[in-house]
């Protein structure tokens, strides 16, 4: 699919090779172990890296649809779709890291991936220092002679923080050691860490990939090399993507410029609409010339996502009361869907993370995070401005 140089034409062709059935539609393909002619091909196929028709945990030719569409998205050379986007997160971190090495990360991050690298990683023996994203300085004075990963996220959920991509990547490269990306919140049609330098990009494919709320799914995308060192782990985790999510996701990617250009629509109005509020304290959108780094957001990105976050005024109460009072919008976790969702992050992750890991993160309880769907704008704002009211922050 070289041919084509557009986002919007790359995901509904980059699998068109794989037309091998006279249905427009590709097909779902369950098996899980696939018959061999010979001792001798069967004994090849076992030893091929990422071969779709030996063993569905080594993959299947349903999953290579999908990783064909989600590398052309990324501009990767490959990419290995998993079971959650943790899942390929924490394959990935396997695959690259070993007792003694050390990682550089962000405070702010998804709840997850700062569980994963706080709890599980000291266990493996493997250090990580955590630096404010929004300081380039801060990452090169993390640097060890055995850091092996910077991690990034960028913007970070759920403050809508920016990492310079190009600074950082720049940074470690000059030093030999791998960047990853998590650009789940941002997705493809608003930034290419790829083409900033980063050496991995990650997705919960779950989210704006997708698009419905019905997939749980996860991508790592990068060089050929890369990708089939983290496949040998993956192998062994076993995180592997059911042939049913790799097909709605699939058919979820179709439409990703159109539904992901709409979301960054609704979320910058909704977003100027509660910053212009009395009844609300602070808004994190890189959208907002008043975002501290809306001129790297202009920069970095074409678009700036469907997530933003706000604090109203009068604490963690009155947040309570206007996600109650919302008609429209569903009190849910995720982002990236058709309908808008609104959480407290500081409730969602109290599973994940302490409190004291809460306030290092930099989420007050009163933090609201809304996950902008498709909705009409009008009726998005009006929803929000009926809730703050009722809620007593008008």
């Amino acid at each position: 699919m070289d041919d084509f140089s557009s986002l919007e034409t790359l995901l509904l062709y980059a699998d068109a090779d794989d037309d091998a059935e006279p249905g427009v539609a590709p097909p779902i393909h369950a098996a899980v172990p696939f018959s061999a002619p010979s001792a001798e091909a069967f004994a090849e196929l076992s030893a091929t890296p990422r071969h779709d028709r030996f063993y569905r945990r080594y993959g299947s030719p349903t999953q290579t649809r999908l990783e064909k569409v989600l590398a052309a998205a990324e501009g990767a050379e490959a990419a290995l779709a998993t079971a959650s986007g943790m899942g390929a997160i924490s394959t990935t971190l396997l695959a690259l890291l070993s007792t003694g090495d050390h990682v550089v990360a962000q405070h702010s991050m998804y709840g997850g991936t700062l569980n994963l690298l706080k709890d599980v990683a000291p266990r493996l023996g493997i250090e990580v220092t955590f630096v404010d994203q929004t300081d380039t300085s801060a990452f090169a004075a993390a640097l060890r002679p055995n850091t092996r990963l910077v991690m990034l996220e960028t913007p970070s959920n759920p403050l809508l923080q920016l990492t310079d991509l190009r600074a950082v990547a720049g940074l470690a490269r000059e030093r030999g050691i791998r960047t990853l990306a998590d650009n789940t919140v941002a997705t493809p049609v608003n930034q290419r860490p790829l083409e900033c330098g980063v050496d991995l990009v990650v997705h919960s494919v779950t989210k704006s990939l997708s698009g419905h709320s019905d997939v749980l799914a996860g991508v790592v995308a990068g060089s050929g090399e890369l990708i089939d060192r983290i496949w040998h782990t993956h192998i062994l985790t076993g995180a592997v993507l059911s042939p049913h999510d790799a097909w709605l996701a699939l058919r979820g990617l179709r439409t990703l410029v159109m539904r992901v250009r709409r979301q960054n629509e609704n979320a910058l109005a909704l977003a100027r609409f509660l910053q212009d509020h009395p009844g609300v304290a602070a808004v994190n959108h890189p959208g907002l010339p008043e975002h501290p780094q809306h001129d790297l957001a202009k920069r970095q990105m074409t678009g700036y996502g469907g997530l933003l976050s706000f604090r109203p005024h009068g604490g963690r109460e009155t947040a309570e009361r206007l996600l109650s009072a919302l008609r429209l919008v569903r009190r849910a976790p995720s982002l990236g869907g058709y309908r808008t969702l609104a959480v407290r992050p500081a409730a969602m992750w109290a599973i994940e993370l302490t409190d004291e890991q809460l306030e290092e993160a930099g989420v007050p309880p009163a933090l609201i995070r809304v996950a902008v769907g498709l909705e009409n704008t009008d009726d998005l704002v009006a929803d929000f401005e009926r809730a703050l009211a009722a809620a007593g922050a008008a």
